[in-house]
């Protein structure tokens, strides 16, 4: 049993180690406030102000509202709408055409040219064709997302359903497994990392193209209001919409993050113990 003296260093260690990971955001920042007031350009502000521009954008609504400004409800909402909506049909889709390609050889060879095809063709060079499609609106900026973002997913999934290891589905087979329960208990569960590792990279990709989608045409969303802003020649409430998109792409990547180390805890664990 370990004595008090011993605990004590792990306890006070946490603090820090939190000041040595925030004391480059506040340095930056200084920087950032000092260049800038010397500079004085308007189109770069310093962080003062863009802070003051998000307030008076977004953060003056009523109590009730969450303080949320009707900017912030009537432009918020709709993206987050779309960026999860692509993302998690793009995840669907990946995951399933991933597992196909993933257990069939033959499959694979036929469409792995049409898949590396696909993945080479930039998402924002579709909007030109897209847009006289399906005219400008959200089964547009989807479509983008999707094609966009599908790819990592499938890749991924295609690799880690095409190594599943072997002995393992051989042990399934000999204890009568269908092929159903192969693919649930044995091939899904391996390619599980591999699948979480694309769906990772794709929620970056999705929220850069929902914003792109957002540029050309929109009526709402913080893609439509950086543009506006823009256009209005407003560089605070620009800058004050890129570190909105910056503090959204870190909230997901580390909620995603924690979802992911719940749910691969078993993977970490097999992999200690092997």
């Amino acid at each position: 049993m370990k004595s008090p003296a011993h605990a004590a260093p792990r306890g006070t260690s946490s603090s820090p180690g939190f000041l040595t990971r925030l004391w480059p955001i506040l340095a930056a920042l200084v920087l950032w406030e000092v260049v800038t007031r010397v500079a004085a350009n308007g189109f770069f502000p310093p962080p003062s102000t863009i802070v003051v521009r998000m307030r008076e954008m977004w953060l003056t609504g009523p109590a009730a509202h969450l303080w949320l400004s009707d900017a912030a409800l009537d432009n918020f909402p709709p993206s987050l709408g779309r960026l999860f909506t692509g993302w998690i049909l793009a995840g669907i889709v990946g995951v399933v055409f991933g597992v196909l390609l993933g257990r069939s050889v033959v499959l694979a060879r036929f469409v792995d040219p049409l898949v590396h095809f696909g993945r080479a063709i930039p998402p924002p060079m579709l909007l030109p064709l897209l847009i006289p499609l399906m005219s400008i609106g959200t089964p547009m900026q989807l479509t983008t997302i999707v094609f966009g973002v599908v790819w990592p997913v499938l890749l991924n999934t295609v690799e880690g359903a095409r190594y599943v290891d072997r002995q393992h589905v051989e042990t399934a087979r000999v204890f009568g497994f269908t092929r159903g329960q192969r693919l649930w208990r044995v091939i899904l569960p391996s390619a599980t990392p591999k699948i979480f590792a694309g769906l990772r990279l794709s929620l970056s990709l999705a929220l850069i193209l929902m914003v792109v989608s957002e540029l050309v045409g929109s009526t709402n969303g913080i893609g439509f209001q950086l543009r506006d802003s823009e256009r209005a020649f407003d560089p605070p409430g620009l800058w004050g919409s890129l570190v909105v998109l910056g503090l959204l792409g870190y909230v997901l990547n580390l909620a995603f993050f924690t979802v992911e180390r719940r749910v691969l805890s078993w993977h970490r664990a097999a992999k200690q113990t092997t």
